[in-house]
């Protein structure tokens, strides 16, 4: 057997060879991209914690798409992403046009966006130079080409001007019937305080896809599919070891298969390796993500948690209210603010539990110091 390099992608962004428990989300926003307009999931929010796998996913959808005669544009929500869409669809293009026959792309100037383009108006576009206009050139000029424009929106933050005259002139477009779609990826609270804002109310209406826990089953398959690929095989204790310790939290996944493969000489990943992975990566894990989100919570948010440590599983809400000694609305606040951060999730009626892997041992050491 031979063994090719290291097949995990812990890496920020990156798109692994099989990516588990997404074939769902994926498949809705695939199809929208064969549909074109009027297809609802052509307008889709991704939501989760850190390390669920949005920018991952993003990414994802982008490559599927451009497969399918679409230019994309990826941009995170930071000054400048407006002209940022600009540049970013116009070297997609470019690059599109080599691989697509019949597409020639010949000098333009959108303002400050320069490219091998020619307009068929360049002296409307010169005379009226707003953001608005310019995108709807662009779009012109893709669509004579029969191609569509994906505008794909990271790290979703709210309080930001550009989010707003993105979201006005992307309601515009869907109204026109444009062959244009919007990504959006964000942390549920940012999110939630995107579509609170009355000035982008439009973007209520888009599809949402909360990235929580994926089953063990899939983490399973994804992860002997994974290994396979680079030319080994994983023994049956090891893989029900790394599956335990994942707890189906996608980047987990990534990362205790890549130091697995680190930890491991020759074709066979056995229980030794396994367990030698897993201890790397649960360092990374807590550094990476738990640490950082822990910093990011509330003195109310803290409460609760330690209202839940008495429990060695899920909590009932009822108990965690009688441990704060708060009112039903007070601690519905914080329930509802943990949720959305990814830090818990439910468990059935009135009964939630830590949803990131090792938080209940982070908790209790920060709790205990």
């Amino acid at each position: 057997m031979t063994v090719d390099k290291n097949p995990f992608t812990p890496g920020f962004g990156q798109v692994p060879p099989f990516l588990a428990g997404r074939s769902y989300v994926v498949d809705n926003v695939v199809d929208a991209f064969d549909n074109g307009p009027g297809d609802p999931n052509l307008t889709a929010i991704f939501t989760g914690a850190r390390g669920t796998g949005k920018t991952t996913l993003l990414t994802l959808l982008a490559d599927e798409g451009r497969e399918r005669g679409w230019v994309t544009s990826r941009v995170s929500a930071v000054p400048g992403m407006l002209e940022d869409i600009l540049q970013q669809a116009v070297r997609s293009a470019e690059k599109l046009q080599g691989k697509r026959s019949g597409i020639r792309l010949t000098s333009v100037d959108v303002g400050p966006v320069s490219a091998t383009w020619e307009y068929k108006d360049a002296a409307a576009i010169q005379a009226a130079p707003n953001w608005r206009t310019r995108l709807e050139t662009l779009l012109d000029e893709l669509e004579d080409k029969g191609l569509g424009l994906i505008i794909s929106v990271d790290e979703l933050q709210a309080g930001f001007p550009e989010m707003v005259e993105l979201a006005s002139t992307y309601q515009h477009l869907v109204g026109e019937r444009r062959r244009v779609c919007l990504l959006m990826a964000g942390l549920p609270y940012q999110v939630s305080r995107v579509l609170n804002d009355k000035s982008i109310s439009f973007l209520r209406r888009a599809s949402r896809y909360h990235l929580g826990r994926i089953d063990d089953a899939d983490i399973r398959t994804a992860l002997a599919e994974t290994v396979a690929k680079g030319g080994r095989c994983i023994e049956s204790d090891a893989l029900d070891e790394a599956v335990d310790a994942i707890g189906g939290f996608p980047f987990l996944m990534q990362l205790v298969g890549y130091r697995m493969w680190t930890q491991t000489e020759g074709d066979v990943i056995d229980i030794t390796a396994a367990r030698r992975g897993v201890e790397r990566a649960r360092e990374e894990m807590r550094a990476n993500i738990l640490e950082v989100t822990y910093q990011e919570l509330s003195k109310g948010d803290l409460a609760f948690v330690d209202a839940m440590l008495q429990d060695d599983g899920p909590s009932r809400v009822s108990d965690i209210r009688e441990r704060m000694g708060k009112s039903t609305g007070y601690v519905a606040q914080y329930r509802r603010r943990l949720l959305e951060e990814g830090v818990i999730g439910e468990r059935g009626r009135g009964v939630v539990d830590f949803e990131l892997p090792g938080w209940r041992e982070l908790a209790r050491e920060k709790h205990e110091g």
